[in-house]
């Protein structure tokens, strides 16, 4: 058997054909393909390649674009540039080109992985067209060079890149300026702001500032304690809540039946429902994270018919017997998606509604392609609430046939 000749360190041209998940994008040399990051369709570019597992493909990067998109524009984050700070990966394309793509790789996914042949368009954020999508960002990691010195991580790497800004940050996260000062014998710093005004920051997880944050999202008041999730665009939680409920509110929701909210953090989804339909809602809502659960009791203990149970989804559905023929379900899954099992007891359970938000398309395309055997796609939005990186949201809505 031939063994295949390593590329490693290769360097040579390349015309760039499609963008891939993940936010690299495609090319092809002497019959392999070649992975290319911080690129555009139809450049053409000489690339080195930097990782060759020997099969059929490798990994490269830049080294020089001979032709240049017109979509292409300078890094909006000088310091840290392209192939600099993690999560920016998408920073050298026009934002609206960038929507472009997602819709792309969303529509990919949609017809690989579930057999839909759809368009989805992405939709911006109100006011990112204007601010070219900065100062978004509620929630921010930060790490500790072993001299001090705080910034995010070089791509693909454990190494802290000096900066003297962070654009992709909010306004307040921006003035506490944590990434001017020095920190020794510190690992990690985690920033978040409220649109209230609280200022939270956990050094090595110690906790700072505000004890809880408040939020106001979909109509309601929530309370948010040390570490817990929320959306990191400022506008994302009403974004996704509206959309969620204009869904709920088209197909019919029965106020009475056991409706749930799967893997529901602070009750977010459950609470801005209920100012919409009412506070006769019934719903359960679920999470494994003890303190977002209690969070959770705490936003929503005035809608007496709704209840916040603290266990793993998987778990929760393989003992709830309650019959679901005339319930919605939401469900927010983290980034890996539901998964085969909860799919098949969510099919088991047969609710009429089902209500999808998905933070990664191929994860939602591999979990509505079982769904659609029994459920129709009564629709799908999706929004960019990460502007400069690959990442999308969606929301699909799926109607019991």
């Amino acid at each position: 058997m031939n063994k295949t000749v390593s590329w490693l360190g290769r360097t040579f041209e390349v015309v760039i054909e499609k963008v891939a998940h993940g936010g690299i994008f495609v090319a092809r040399h002497e019959g392999r393909v070649v992975f290319v990051s911080h690129v555009l369709p139809g450049e053409r570019a000489l690339v080195r390649v930097f990782e060759d597992a020997g099969k059929g493909f490798c990994r490269a990067e830049p080294v020089e674009i001979l032709e240049p998109s017109e979509d292409r524009v300078p890094h909006f984050w000088k310091e840290a540039g392209v192939g600099g700070a993690g999560g920016t990966e998408f920073g050298h394309i026009k934002l609206a080109r960038q929507r472009e793509l997602k819709a792309d790789v969303l529509e990919e996914a949609l017809q690989r992985f579930a057999g839909i042949e759809k368009r989805v368009p992405v939709e911006a954020a109100e006011g990112d067209d204007e601010s070219n999508g900065l100062g978004y960002r509620t929630r921010v990691q930060l790490h500790v060079s072993e001299d001090g010195f705080v910034g995010p991580y070089r791509e693909r790497s454990h190494e802290v890149v000096r900066v003297k800004s962070l654009p992709l940050a909010t306004e307040d996260i921006q003035e506490a300026s944590f990434h001017t000062k020095n920190y020794q014998g510190v690992s990690k710093i985690e920033v978040a702001a409220s649109n209230t005004g609280q200022l939270q920051w956990h050094v090595d997880k110690k906790q700072h500032g505000d004890e809880r944050l408040i939020e106001r999202a979909g109509g309601r008041t929530f309370r948010i304690s040390g570490g817990g999730f929320w959306q990191v665009h400022r506008k994302a939680p009403d974004i996704l809540t509206a959309a969620v409920n204009d869904f709920v509110v088209a197909a019919g929701i029965d106020l009475s039946a056991p409706n749930l909210d799967l893997y529901g953090g602070v009750g977010l989804f459950t609470g801005a429902l209920a100012a919409r339909v009412g506070t006769s809602l019934h719903m359960t809502t679920v999470e494994a994270f003890k303190q977002a659960t209690t969070d959770a009791e705490l936003n929503l203990k005035d809608l007496n018919n709704v209840k916040a149970v603290c266990a793993p989804v998987e778990r929760f559905l393989a003992t709830h017997k309650v019959p679901s023929g005339t319930a919605t379900v939401i469900l927010d899954p983290p980034r890996a998606g539901a998964g085969a099992k909860v799919v098949g007891q969510l099919l088991a359970l047969k609710p009429k509604h089902i209500v999808y938000v998905a933070c990664d398309p191929v994860a939602l395309a591999r979990d509505l392609k079982p769904l659609m055997e029994e459920y129709e796609l009564a629709g799908i939005r999706a929004f960019d609430l990460f502007p400069h990186t690959h990442h999308v949201e969606a929301i699909a809505s799926l109607i019991r046939k």
